[in-house]
Parts: C-alpha cells; sequence; structure tokens
C-alpha cells in the first residue's frame, strides 16, 4: 500500500527536536521521523549535575515522543536537498519532504591556546560530561579544579563540584555571570565564597597544561583537572550540506525560520540564525523556536503562507549547588532588570523548572497543540535576504 503521508525528518532530539516532532502530529497525515545519535534523550540543563552524580540527566524517550513518531538512533552526516534524503553515518538514507533542524550546539575549546585541546573538558554534551565525570572519579579529594568561563555553565559547574567539596576556582575572564544585574552578581559572589569557589573575574587563561593553568600574565595556578565553558559551537551539518550558515555554523534562516536557500529546511533551537540574528542558545529559546518551527512546515503542508517567529524572554534560572540558586528577572529582550530573587526555596523552583521541561515534552506528546511561547521581544530591523547572503 502507498504511504501518501507528508514525510518529515527532524534532525537532532533534544529540546527543540523534540518538541517540534510532537507539535507536527497536529495532522494526521504526516509521516514524522526523529533522528538522534543517542536512544535517549538528554536533559541538557542538568549536565552540570551528571559531572557532579547528582543526576543521571537523561530521560527516556517512550513518554517524550508522541505515539506515530519514529525514532532512528544515527547520526546525520548530510542533507541531500537535490535528491530531497537525509544522509545517516549507519543507516539508509532518509527521503524527505520537509527538514526540521534541530542539531543543536556543542562545547568548544579554542585550538589557538596551547593545550586546551587537550588538556581541558568541556560537558556541553551528554558525551563530554560523562568523560569529565570519569576523570573527576579519579581525582584525588583535594586536587584543585579550574572551570574557565563564568557564563550560566561555568557557575553552575563551580558551584556543583563545590558543594562536594572540591577545591574549585572559577575563571572569568571578564565579568562574572555578565547576563545578571549588579546586585544579583553580587549575590551569586557572596554564594560561590560560602562554597569556597575562588572568583578570577579579569584574568585569562594563555594556556591549558595537564597540572596546571597558565594566564596571560604569566602567572601559573596549579590545576589538576580544567574544565572549560568559555564557548559554544554547532554542528557542522549544515555547511556540509551546502547550505548558508553564521561564523559558527548556525543555519540561516529567514523570519519563518526557514532555511534561505531551501524551504523544505526549517530550523528550531541553538543551531538557528534568523536572519542572521540568532537568539540566545539555551533551553528557553529551543522552547520557542521549536512549535513555530513546526508551525512552518504545517504551514507549507496545509498550502498557507507561514507566520513570523516571535518569542520573549522571562528571566534565567541559576542553580548554586544543590541548595540555593538565583533567578534573574528580565524584561522581554532578555537584558536584565535589577530584581532577582536567591537562596533556598529559589533552588526548589530551578528543580521545578528542570523537572516542568520534562512535563512539558511529555505533555506535547499527549496534546500536541499544547505549544506555549511567549511574544513581545523586540527584532533588530531586518536586512533584505540578499544582504543576508552577503553576510554569510
Amino acid at each position: 500500500m502507498t504511504d501518501n503521508r507528508t514525510r518529515v525528518v527532524v534532525i537532532g532530539g533534544g529540546y527543540a527536536g523534540t518538541l517540534a516532532a510532537n507539535r507536527l502530529r497536529m495532522r494526521d497525515d504526516v509521516h514524522i521521523t526523529l533522528v538522534n545519535p543517542r536512544p535517549q534523550f538528554v536533559e541538557r540543563i542538568r549536565l552540570h549535575q551528571l559531572v557532579a552524580g547528582t543526576h543521571v540527566a537523561t530521560a527516556d524517550y517512550d513518554s517524550l515522543l508522541g505515539e506515530g513518531i519514529d525514532l532512528v538512533v544515527d547520526t546525520a552526516t548530510r542533507i541531500d536537498t537535490a535528491n530531497q534524503t537525509v544522509e545517516l553515518k549507519t543507516l539508509p538514507a532518509l527521503p524527505y519532504d520537509y527538514v526540521i533542524y534541530a542539531v543543536g550546539s556543542t562545547g568548544t575549546v579554542p585550538e589557538t591556546i596551547p593545550g586546551a585541546t587537550e588538556f581541558a573538558y568541556p560537558i556541553a554534551e551528554y558525551e563530554q560530561a560523562q568523560r569529565l565525570r570519569a576523570a573527576i572519579d579519579d581525582l584525588d579529594p583535594d586536587a584543585p579544579i579550574t572551570v574557565v568561563g563564568a557564563g550560566l555553565t561555568g557557575i553552575e559547574a563551580a558551584t556543583e563540584l563545590a558543594e562536594q567539596g572540591r577545591k574549585v576556582t572559577l575563571v572569568c575572564g571578564g565579568q562574572l555571570g555578565p547576563y545578571l544585574s549588579e546586585p544579583a552578581r553580587r549575590s551569586v559572589a557572596k554564594t560561590m565564597r560560602k562554597l569556597g569557589v575562588v572568583v578570577m573575574e579579569d584574568d585569562v587563561v594563555a594556556e591549558v597544561r595537564a597540572d596546571a593553568v597558565v594566564f596571560a600574565d604569566g602567572a601559573v595556578r596549579p590545576s589538576a583537572l580544567t574544565v572549560w565553558t568559555a564557548g559554544f559551537g554547532v554542528p557542522g551539518l549544515a555547511a556540509a550540506s551546502g547550505l548558508h550558515t553564521d561564523e559558527i555554523g548556525r543555519l540561516i534562516t529567514d523570519e519563518t525560520l526557514t532555511s534561505i536557500d531551501d524551504a523544505r529546511i526549517v530550523a528550531a533551537g541553538d543551531c538557528a540564525a534568523p536572519s542572521n540574528e540568532p537568539l540566545r542558545m539555551c533551553c528557553a529559546t529551543a522552547s520557542q523556536y521549536a512549535p513555530q518551527a513546526a508551525d512552518t512546515v504545517l504551514s507549507r503542508i496545509a498550502g498557507t503562507a507561514p507566520a513570523e517567529f516571535e518569542y520573549a524572554y522571562a528571566g534565567a534560572c541559576i542553580s548554586l549547588g544543590r541548595r540555593s540558586a538565583t533567578l534573574q528577572v528580565s524584561r522581554k529582550d532578555d537584558s536584565a532588570t535589577k530584581v532577582y530573587f536567591a537562596g533556598r526555596p529559589i533552588a526548589a523552583v530551578k528543580e521545578a523548572v528542570c523537572k516542568g521541561t520534562l512535563w512539558a515534552l511529555r505533555r506535547s506528546a499527549r496534546k500536541p497543540e499544547a505549544a506555549f511561547w511567549l511574544k513581545g521581544g523586540p527584532r533588530p530591523e531586518q536586512p533584505a535576504l540578499d544582504k543576508v547572503v552577503a553576510q554569510a
């Protein structure tokens, strides 16, 4: 019997890909295939807990994916736009009518810093966090650990390890928590001091050794293990497929999240750069991109014009170990206000947020129409598509 359903291949089974795949079920004439390199869902917002041994940071897809979605465990290596197939590392290529490109992001270590790629540990992916967890298990309890990068990942990793009694130094290379308001930053710094974290704000790492870090001023500080959280990149699938990307490899799209090269490819999550003006890489962004990317595909299937995407932010919640956290309230454009909340009650809020992300995915598996996203965040004036292509 011929299957006349529209074939949609979702590449990437993270927050964005899973939510988008579920929302596509709003039509019953769509065949949905989700391609993911792992058989389990990875809770990236808990990878710092995996590193510290306080959470497994995975969940089964059984309850997260709606009925009828095919899960293919493999890695996409190329999108063949001419033949409309997604080539896989080990399995036969998958034919498609539309692709939702949701490959996410990964941790990167700069090749320009001597020793960094050899000795530093990124933690943005599950396998990276597992490798770091194993390295920590082999350390003496009093061995010094250096965390490089003062964004959310660096702060959460440093405090999680320090709470367990590890000797941790956080090297900011600039301001601690640059997205925080000054009052919230002081609060976070105070909590870190209580946990024993040494914060070095203005110092810059110039070299990483097996047993030390070297700073730009020539100072050498012992480090039995160096964690690198100061940079993110994206998989190179879009570039390998001949599609326009920004400087770090995010797929450039228009304001409907559609690739500027191919109307059959729609992006969601950390790997998307709408009009070459990407939003912050985070779960909050992915959960807003995803349903709108799915809606763009559904609109094209229905023969209607897709809507331009909308977004807004409400704040950021940062765990500071298991017993404290900080909630920074933001404006819709993601800029920090002076309002923040901190302490043990906010740790419970942060845990609720983490659990809530899985709850939202399970809800979307049961009710694909139930997705929600904020609106009203300002977008910069968008350049014409020919200018976007020139920028790429």
